[in-house]
């Protein structure tokens, strides 16, 4: 009788042990802390950034309490296939070669392809920050910069353009800036930077190459966290929704971070 007293204490203890290990109810959610204003850190090293809202935010909506796991950008899908996250909100772009893998929301999010100019090169060809790309493509000899496999190199290669290509961004920035290269494209975050670091010899196009969209992502077959995604996804747009919110605690930052445009630049396609 003891032996089985006894056996049924350790059961139930590991039992309890076991529950508190894998908590259900805790929302992992990966991302990559470096890339401000989206996915960041404090002073004090505690997550923050409009991703870092979102997910909780989606936390909220489910009444789950949220992790936020640091992933290297690189490993996040290989994290989600292997169930440590649970959901990734990590300015993912939506591509065909992802969907092979994980399964992605609908959109929330465009991050455009825009680009640096040399400012010898714009004026010299007429080009202003309201230019349109096709105004750039109609341009016979223009000598694009990038970075090899990305959409620096891969966007003006798909026009049929030559592109040098560089090994870093900065030596890229540090080429147009120098009047080696006319043009690189980029994100908007490395594009206004390269042109607050070389104000008097460059200048930022706005028109987008490449509007991409961006999406939470789960391992595949994962559909009742998708569905649970696209349904919280539906209520940005509603009066007082996350979008208006988010706006409100972010667009003096993104005002400052690219001198244009605040969370709109990235919310319309």
């Amino acid at each position: 009788m003891r032996k089985f007293l006894l056996f049924i204490v350790t059961l139930t203890v590991v039992t309890v042990l076991s529950a508190c290990g894998t908590d259900d109810n805790v929302l992992r959610v990966g991302m990559d802390l470096q890339y401000p204003p989206f996915e960041t850190v404090d002073e004090d090293n505690n997550p923050e950034g409009i991703s870092v809202d979102i997910a909780r935010a989606f936390g909220e909506y489910l009444g789950r309490e949220v992790e936020i796991v640091n992933t290297d950008f690189g490993s996040i899908i290989p994290a989600l296939n292997s169930g440590e996250i649970d959901i990734a909100i990590a300015s993912m772009s939506i591509t065909e070669e992802r969907e092979q893998s994980v399964d992605f929301s609908n959109p929330y999010f465009y991050f455009k392809i825009i680009s640096l100019l040399n400012k010898d090169y714009a004026d010299d060809n007429g080009l202003t920050p309201d230019s349109t790309i096709q105004d750039v493509l109609a341009i016979d000899e223009t000598n694009f910069v990038g970075l090899a496999t990305q959409v620096s190199s891969t966007i003006p290669q798909s026009y049929g353009k030559e592109v040098t290509e560089s090994t870093d961004l900065g030596t890229a920035i540090e080429s147009v800036a120098q009047g080696t290269s006319d043009i690189l494209l980029m994100s908007a975050n490395p594009v206004v930077n390269g042109y607050n670091a070389n104000p008097n010899s460059t200048m930022i196009l706005w028109d987008p190459f490449v509007s991409s969209p961006i999406g939470m992502a789960v391992a595949e077959g994962n559909s009742e966290l998708l569905e649970q995604a696209n349904a919280f996804i539906a209520t940005f747009d509603d009066d007082g929704g996350l979008y208006e919110t988010l706006a409100n605690d972010w667009d003096a930052i993104l005002l400052e971070t690219l001198g244009r445009y605040g969370l709109e630049f990235y919310i319309n396609e």
